[in-house]
């Protein structure tokens, strides 16, 4: 980064600063080219948020440093290393050389770039501050990508300790019990054995010779999951889940509200217009019911109110959340106290995955001792027979 920032502050210097919004002239040959001409298909490995938010960085760099658009994204593109998005950056120059606007070349590209971000493109130019919209969208991305990992990451470790904890049991069950069951046989024949360690061997039984029906009711139960959550029902279930479930739900409210406020401020201090900016937050804040709620506020908003009251009428988010709201909106600083919202609750959701991983992780080891345990008592109780036989007839 600091290396690109160097050379684009030295090409700054050789030539006057132009506005952000800048453009290079486009030559004759270019003029005959069609916005996106160079994109075509190419090998490469899939674009991710990632490395759209790094792109978006540096480009910030590059246009706040003096360099016109054209040359910004015809630099990294030179640099790029991935086939598909170098194909992607090349179109947007040609685009632009073609007399066309940036955020005209990224509509050419829903997949890679949201309506967020194309919006928020489209008013850095209307308003020629496209370098302090960049840098704004690029700060707002890289927040969003530290949240959405520090969630995951609180998912990701009850998921690894799951798998773990069922791959023991499941050799335990499939390879050691086999040979036990043996050894019970052939020292207790024609005895009963415990209640518990019946259940177990019939399980271990049931695993080893219906393997592929095991396999089966859990791959059909993981297709039905899906094709569930791929109906309206079942997506509102989820998310409804997602925000009400015990312990998990409070961190995924609080990463939703510190999106939603953080994605409405950013719109708002970019100079979208409410009712737009409104409609974008709905659409990307991955939650029905938080998009839904917003529903509501934009069609209160369109009637002449304000967005604090609606928003707190939809009982989604905290009363604290309408009321910081509701202060930025009679002081007029809606756009930074939004963004100040966002910061608290990004720091609660720090807490609460620091919180929610001590919780979690006693209770898997309790819950992996509890099988293990299980099993190996299972176990114990016929040796336990085995030795007053052995000792009856010693005696």
């Amino acid at each position: 980064m600091s290396t690109l920032a160097s050379t684009a502050l030295a090409t700054a210097r050789g030539k006057p600063a132009k506005k952000d919004s800048a453009m290079a002239a486009p030559t004759p040959d270019a003029r005959k080219k069609k916005p996106g001409m160079s994109m075509s298909f190419s090998f490469g490995r899939a674009v991710n948020v990632a490395g759209i938010t790094l792109f978006t960085r540096q480009l910030a760099t590059l246009v706040n440093a003096g360099m016109p658009i054209v040359r910004s994204l015809e630099t990294l593109a030179k640099q790029e290393k991935n086939l598909r998005f170098k194909a992607v950056l090349d179109s947007l120059a040609d685009s632009i050389n073609s007399g066309g606007n940036f955020s005209d070349g990224l509509m050419q590209h829903p997949k890679l770039f949201d309506r967020l971000y194309v919006n928020m493109i489209k008013a850095g130019e209307a308003g020629g501050v496209l370098g302090t919209v960049l840098d704004r969208l690029a700060k707002f991305m890289e927040k969003a990508q530290k949240i959405k990992g520090k969630v995951k990451a609180a998912m990701t470790y009850p998921v690894i300790i799951g798998f773990v904890a069922v791959g023991i049991v499941t050799l335990l069950m499939v390879v050691v019990i086999p040979k036990f069951k043996e050894v019970f046989t052939s020292m207790l024949a024609g005895e009963k054995l415990p209640w518990l360690t019946q259940q177990v061997i019939t399980i271990s039984e049931f695993m080893q010779h219906r393997f592929l029906i095991c396999l089966g009711i859990g791959i059909g139960a993981f297709i039905l999951f899906r094709m569930f959550a791929a109906t309206k029902f079942g997506t509102s279930c989820i998310h409804w889940m997602q925000i009400k479930a015990p312990a998990f739900g409070p961190l995924f409210l609080k990463a939703a509200i510190g999106r939603f406020t953080r994605t409405l401020g950013t719109l708002l201090a970019s100079g979208v217009p409410i009712l737009q900016a409104i409609t974008i937050t709905r659409d990307t804040s991955g939650n029905v019911h938080v998009a839904h709620a917003l529903d509501v506020v934009h069609d209160r908003v369109k009637e002449g109110d304000n967005v604090a009251k609606p928003l707190e009428a939809t009982k989604v988010f905290p009363s604290m959340v309408s009321s910081m709201i509701e202060v930025g909106e009679e002081t007029g600083a809606l756009p930074d106290m939004l963004s100040r919202i966002a910061d608290t609750y990004d720091e609660e959701v720090d807490n609460a995955v620091g919180a929610l991983t001590s919780i979690i992780e006693p209770i898997m080891i309790v819950c992996m001792a509890g099988a293990a345990g299980t099993i190996v008592i299972a176990l114990f109780l016929p040796i336990i027979k085995i030795m007053e036989k052995m000792s009856k007839g010693g005696g």
